[in-house]
């Protein structure tokens, strides 16, 4: 499988993007991950890797969105941005995932992203504007992954995503950077109706077999002003999730990528453990993009390092999420995260003003947390990788986290609210 994945790569990916994915993302990332861990020992967070989410327009209405797409556009100026990444790299930073809305929307993205050469852009995207020119320009620059969200085919993707003929426009944008050389992911958000669809072996052999480099999935979070709870998944679904990330990370040529589990099948959050914190397309600094609260804006500094490491909500909020749990704060445990909120007196950082009401309706949900159900990795490269740059480097240990036998004692408590309580293959999806 490495072999045939390795050949697959070096064929079809344009020598300077390999290169710069080698460099800027690898080596690089990995200088990031070894400055991020000196700096832990120091109780110094600053995260390797940020995502900031340039522009909150976009042109389609996804289920459950938490972007304020129909609010009028905001998006981080030129200058906040070139300040933005110019201060993070002298950190050592060099990746960073670039988020909307729909960041092609944004004017002047590849002029910005061009001004960083020595950087490794994650561009998140439904792919409907990359044309050929697009893609050719990406491929100039080299340093530039499409990751294209498909959530399921023409059908499926045209009720997810709100409008018509969805599946069909994201594939000629696919098909244009599989033709430009570029290396290229797809993101999937699995939930009730595009699991089936998308979590099988046949939809990874149709992404190979389309030129797809990688692949990241990510379990859908029913939050925001229109949560759609019944989209998310249950528990039974969250183990087949990972069961078959495992199992085809052994047995297939592409990239697999998942963000909420250590080498030891473990599950954590990567924002909970300082991994990654999020920048809204109105400057506020965020846990991550479903939190949508924010004490620091980067527009109130010239350095985003000094604000996010002397955030005392930041801080909090880590001690916080890892003293309760391994998996996601505002699926599990919302009341948390509101007497948060409130204890620092966090501002609603979105244009709707609405967030802290979302939250204080929020039921609870399980997530990627199911203490007894861990899958270790199986894959040496997959272990190796996760056990150096996706660990919970002991924060969990550190903030006097539960031991397991507490763990499962907790999630216990949070099973007696759940009808059916060992019956995971028929409970609701929304715990009552």
């Amino acid at each position: 499988m490495l072999l045939q994945l390795a050949t697959r790569i070096l064929r079809t990916t344009d020598p300077r993007c390999l290169w710069k994915a080698g460099w800027n993302c690898g080596v690089k990332g990995a200088v990031s991950i070894h400055k991020f861990k000196r700096r832990l020992k120091q109780g110094i967070y600053f995260p390797p890797f940020l995502h900031v989410s340039i522009i909150n327009s976009c042109n389609l209405r996804c289920q459950g969105c938490w972007v304020d797409v129909d609010a009028p556009r905001e998006a981080i100026d030129l200058d906040a941005m070139h300040r933005l990444i110019s201060d993070a790299k002298q950190h050592g930073n060099s990746l960073f995932g670039i988020l909307g809305g729909e960041p092609f929307l944004y004017a002047g993205l590849l002029d910005l992203l061009a001004a960083h050469p020595d950087c490794y852009f994650q561009v998140f995207t439904n792919g409907q504007f990359i044309t050929e020119k697009v893609a050719a320009e990406m491929r100039r620059l080299g340093h530039i992954t499409p990751l294209i969200s498909i959530e399921g085919r023409e059908v499926t993707s045209n009720e997810r995503r709100g409008k018509p003929d969805v599946f069909s426009r994201t594939l000629r944008g696919l098909e244009n950077c599989v033709k430009a050389r570029l290396f290229t992911g797809v993101a999937t958000s699995l939930c009730q109706s595009n699991l089936d669809e998308l979590l099988s072996a046949d939809w990874l052999r149709e992404l190979i077999r389309r030129g797809v480099h990688y692949v990241w999935y990510y379990t859908y979070r029913p939050v925001g002003p229109k949560p759609s709870y019944d989209l998310a998944l249950r528990p039974d679904q969250l183990i087949r999730v990972r069961r078959f990330l495992v199992e085809m990370r052994v047995q297939m040529p592409v990239l697999i990528v998942d963000a909420y589990y250590d080498h030891l099948g473990r599950s954590l959050c990567p924002s909970a453990v300082g991994l990654s914190h999020h920048i809204s397309p109105r400057g506020y600094i965020e846990p991550c993009p479903v939190i949508q609260f924010a004490k620091e804006n980067i527009r109130d500094a010239t350095s985003v390092f000094e604000l996010m490491t002397h955030s005392a909500f930041l801080q909090d909020y880590r001690r916080t999420a890892l003293q309760a749990m391994r998996g996601c704060i505002v699926l599990e445990r919302p009341d948390l995260l509101r007497e948060l909120v409130l204890t620092h007196g966090a501002l609603d950082s979105t244009a709707r003003a609405t967030a802290l009401a979302e939250l204080s309706t929020m039921t609870p949900h399980f997530s990627q947390w199911l203490p007894g159900e861990e899958i270790p990795e199986q894959h040496w490269l997959y272990r190796w990788a996760k056990r150096f740059g996706f660990n919970d480097f002991g924060a969990y240990r550190q903030a006097n986290h539960p031991t397991d036998a507490k763990c499962r004692a907790l999630k216990t408590a949070l099973d007696q609210v759940v009808p059916a309580k060992h019956n995971w293959a028929r409970r609701e999806p929304v715990l009552k």
